[in-house]
């Protein structure tokens, strides 16, 4: 009978490679939400992918970048703190890369000193030739014994069973950490924040994102008169200044409907059930500098 494995895995890279996406593929859930927009992640989230013989628990991590506010290093230091204290590291770059870039060398820097199990995953195969492929690996290779190399399109969901694979090969024998039927360990608090901040993502300019927060004032599940089940959702988004105020809430109110309108559809194939969706709007002037609301977005 084979033996039962389990373990921690970071996924680290710089922002926009595509490590939610991976993530979201390899679980099979939508764990992290995903915006073409950097530093979308802001803490490190826990996915659980359960097999027949194995329990792998991903660390999706903050996107590496230069920080300029206290939000920005705490994602940093999240990132680079799951690097040491995991069983494996993915390191997703992209396929685009013609040689090794600034950022992707100080997270080579980082598990060189680390010396963890490291798989590299080159990201987004299809929009390259193979031998600009080949040229990239061979690139790497001379940098670090990596224990595999896999080029994937986590876009396309290709090649995602052989990172699972690779992945069970290194892990050690040990028990399941989680149920068998958890694939997150956020709460759905968390979720409902994330989803709700991931539409403001993708519908507003690129000045306003990076400055926004959401926090679930309540969240109540009820019966209706039909005795169907209803979850009362009231939600702020908090921005930093008042000319983002206007911009999210839109003439007429209309951005913020449709934040609202694409969230509740997104939230209602998450929770399985009806979702009653009250969003507002307020400032809160130079949040990402402010401890008592940046701790929530630090790793435990």
């Amino acid at each position: 009978m084979e033996e039962f494995k389990s373990g921690f895995v970071a996924i680290i890279g710089r922002t926009n490679v595509g490590k939610s996406t991976l993530i979201n593929s390899l679980v099979g859930e939508k764990v992290a939400i995903m915006t073409n927009k950097p530093q979308t992640t802001r803490t490190a989230i826990r996915a659980i992918v359960n097999r027949e013989h194995s329990q792998i628990i991903f660390i999706d991590t903050p996107g590496i970048h230069k920080p300029k506010t206290k939000l920005g290093n705490t994602m940093i230091e999240t990132a680079f703190g799951s690097v040491g204290d995991v069983d494996v590291v993915l390191f997703l770059i992209e396929a685009t890369s013609e040689d090794i870039g600034k950022g992707d060398r100080i997270i080579l820097e980082k598990i060189k000193e680390a010396g963890n199990k490291t798989i590299l995953i080159i990201n987004k195969i299809d929009l390259v030739k193979r031998e600009t492929l080949l040229n990239l690996i061979e690139t790497y290779r001379k940098e670090y014994d990596f224990q595999a190399v896999i080029p994937i399109s986590a876009i396309k969901k290709d090649k995602t069973e052989d990172v699972l694979i690779e992945i069970e090969k290194l892990l050690k024998p040990g028990p399941a950490y989680y149920d068998i039927d958890e694939y997150t360990d956020q709460t759905m608090r968390q979720l409902v924040e994330e989803v709700i901040r991931e539409k403001a993502l993708k519908l507003l300019d690129d000045e306003v994102p990076h400055g926004l927060y959401v926090e679930v004032e309540k969240m109540n599940l009820r019966s209706t008169k039909n005795k169907e089940e209803l979850y009362d959702i009231e939600a702020t988004i908090y921005c930093l200044r008042n000319s983002h105020k206007g911009i999210i809430i839109g003439k007429n109110g209309n951005m913020l409907k449709r934040i609202g309108t694409y969230a509740r559809q997104d939230l209602e194939k998450i929770l399985e059930t009806k979702v009653n969706l009250k969003t507002w709007v307020k400032v809160s002037e130079d949040w990402q500098n402010k401890e008592n609301i940046v701790k929530n977005f630090k790793f435990n």
